[in-house]
């Protein structure tokens, strides 16, 4: 009788242990801890009209929400369903979550969004206090959730000003300028630089060059250069020179367009940059410091195929969906001459997105955030000559492009938003 008993307690148990094993195996995700899944959200689609925005362009900007941009569905069009946003919002913003932040067109102030049922809507408004920023002209970086931290050069460009924002309530926390000096031989500070924060070593990086004077005439003196911050006191705790002549991609509008910086999952944080050759020509290059350090690692360049790199994306598995441009094919902003690849920061291989077998087509428009991720997939937006706007998917884990949503004609892709969904 003891045996039996022991048999079926024994049976039970490898029953129990097979039939929780096979719930694990079918009922849960792949990652079910992974932080960066995001669960609620939807898509907000900015796009313009007449030609792409950008650079200060006076075009018309209109904005969508949807809550998908798979293929099966209707052709997208923004007739009686978008928004024009010109006379309150930038197309440069900062988006977290489920709200947008910006100094808006009226330059006065720091403002909070929300984009609902396709209407503007303000959160939270807070006026400057002491330093002042204009619309489009600024860089950023989030401490944490919570807190903001807004840098430029001031009015005439001879320092570097910041302010600290709670994110929640847009109270002003605290304000102040940046301690570094102008590099030799420079009048004025670039408009906005480049700031980024790593969490790893809770160390703030600003990028900044000098220029021989205002204004697009302006030519840089000296190369990049990097501030290291305490995000506590905004204490500088070093300022270096690069050991590449070169400056920042997309310098003038500090990530509110493009993305140019980003860090792996190993907290090595990396930025593109841009060198000229003799012939004026633009080459750029994708640079590393390393995790635990503040200098660059002056042997590596993780994008060595030519032309010049305009956003870059970071997916996970070490790849980076980049927007680059094949200068063969035309430097002007709406020339279709750009184009979707993937770089892999380990390897530094740079492989272009195909479909079907076939390289996507070269796309015009250049200031934009036409790529979004989420969820282990990259949407990309193309504006091919000839073709209506179309939304393609890459998924990073199988390393597949497949056809998403299409929309119609007569619109210019500019960004594509990730949102997630008000709680």
């Amino acid at each position: 009788m003891r045996k039996i008993k022991f048999l079926l307690a024994s049976f039970m148990a490898l029953f129990i242990a097979f039939g929780m094993t096979s719930c694990s195996d079918n009922d849960e995700p792949d990652q079910p801890d992974d932080p960066t899944i995001i669960q609620d959200y939807h898509f907000d689609l900015w796009v313009a009209l007449d030609r792409h925005g950008g650079m200060g362009r006076d075009v018309q900007t209109l904005v969508r929400s949807v809550n998908s941009l798979d293929a099966d569905q209707p052709e997208i069009t923004f007739q009686g369903t978008g928004t024009e946003v010109n006379s309150l919002l930038s197309l440069e913003t900062i988006l977290k979550g489920a709200y947008y932040y910006q100094v808006p067109v009226s330059s006065d102030r720091f403002a909070k969004y929300i984009i609902k049922d396709n209407k503007v809507e303000v959160v939270k408004e807070r006026r400057f206090q002491t330093n002042t920023y204009a619309t489009r002209k600024y860089t950023h970086a989030w401490i944490d959730d919570n807190t903001l931290v807004i840098m430029a050069a001031n009015g005439d460009a001879s320092k570097i000003v910041w302010t600290k924002l709670n994110a929640d309530d847009m109270t002003i926390i605290s304000e102040g300028t940046l301690d570094v000096k102008m590099p030799e031989g420079g009048k004025v500070f670039n408009t906005s630089g480049i700031l980024t924060y790593r969490a790893s070593d809770n160390k703030l990086f600003y990028f900044y060059f000098a220029k021989n004077s205002s204004g697009r005439k302006g030519v840089r003196v000296g190369p990049m250069m990097t501030a290291v911050i305490n995000p506590a006191t905004m204490a500088v705790e070093s300022d270096t020179p690069c050991f590449l002549n070169c400056e920042m991609v997309g310098t003038s509008y500090g990530e509110l367009l493009q993305t140019t910086t980003f860090i792996d999952g190993n907290n090595n944080l990396y930025i593109a940059c841009v060198t000229e050759d003799a012939n004026e020509s633009e080459h750029s290059h994708l640079l590393k410091i390393p995790a635990n350090s503040t200098s660059f690692d002056q042997s590596y360049d993780g994008f060595t195929a030519g032309g010049k790199l305009i956003s870059v994306m970071y997916v996970g598995d070490n790849k980076v969906v980049a927007y680059a441009r094949d200068d063969e094919k035309g430097t002007g902003i709406d020339d279709f001459s750009h184009y979707y690849t993937v770089i892999d920061v380990n390897t530094k291989t740079s492989t272009p997105i195909t479909y079907n077998g076939q390289r996507l087509a070269y796309s015009s428009g250049r200031f934009s955030s036409r790529m979004a991720y989420v969820n282990h997939k990259a949407y990309i937006g193309v504006d091919a000559q000839g073709q209506k706007p179309q939304i393609y998917i890459y998924d990073v884990h199988k390393n597949q492009t497949s056809l998403g949503a299409t929309m119609a004609p007569g619109y210019y892709f500019e960004q594509i938003r990730v949102v997630e969904d008000l709680k």
